[in-house]
């Protein structure tokens, strides 16, 4: 599946930044050269990057402190859990430290879900429907998807940072905030993140490019799973918050 010149030639890997901005503008065509010239580290490096430098962010404020300290007791309220005064003066003192914590848990985590993610692709794609795609190419598709992760960052890192918030601000409860963030219906406008859509579009395109099948029929398989996590959660939460 490697890319040809019109010659013939095995065409040159485009450099980072091109691919950075071919998967927002082109994610066919800069797939095609990632899956053949499977490069991932550089790209991997950037995302994670930008994705935990701007995570961090507006924590690095007092008011961000603040909204990062509301944003987790209202999740553990929201799954049932009691928060007592100690436990609470625990969680304000940790807050100092939250910038790097936080900066710090996604420089580890996010490459470590990404294998997780390839491997379990890998599983799907591979063992279970006869693909033939290498597993380095796999991880490298799922590495450059990553850039719509990084882009949500580029524009929510700021955007927090400047309003003192740390909530997400591409879900679809921002759009309507007259619904109950505790109900059924508000778990599940908070969970539905528009950027998140378009993660799993360009995820189906690459896999698509990858084991050469249609992106459609891809792209519904993962949006079924995304609905069915969704709503799992958001009935789960809804339930515990309300008992």
């Amino acid at each position: 599946m490697a890319d040809t010149t019109a010659t013939g030639a095995p065409a040159a890997p485009a450099g980072l930044a091109a691919r950075f901005t071919g998967i927002i503008i082109a994610p066919k065509d800069t797939f095609r050269g990632v899956v053949a010239h499977p490069r991932w580290f550089g790209m991997l490096v950037v995302v994670t990057l930008v994705v935990a430098v701007l995570t961090a962010l507006p924590m690095t404020t007092d008011a961000g402190k603040e909204a990062a300290l509301r944003q987790q007791i209202q999740t553990m309220e929201g799954f049932g859990v009691t928060i007592g005064d100690r436990q609470y003066e625990q969680m304000r003192r940790g807050m100092e430290m939250a910038p790097y914590t936080t900066g710090g848990s996604v420089l580890i985590m996010a490459p470590l879900m990404t294998l997780i993610v390839a491997g379990i692709l890998f599983v799907v794609f591979n063992a279970l429907l006869g693909g033939e795609g290498t597993f380095r190419q796999l991880f490298a598709v799922l590495v450059h998807a990553g850039v719509i992760t990084a882009l949500q960052q580029i524009f929510t890192g700021p955007l927090n940072y400047f309003r003192g918030e740390v909530t997400g601000a591409t879900n679809l409860g921002v759009l309507l905030p007259i619904v109950d963030e505790r109900s059924f219906l508000g778990w599940v406008l908070a969970l539905t993140d528009l950027f998140l859509i378009w993660y799993v579009l360009v995820l189906a395109i690459g896999l698509g490019v990858l084991y050469r099948r249609r992106t459609q029929p891809i792209a519904i398989t993962l949006y079924g799973i995304y609905a069915g996590i969704v709503v799992v959660v958001a009935a789960v939460a809804s339930r515990l918050g309300g008992a």
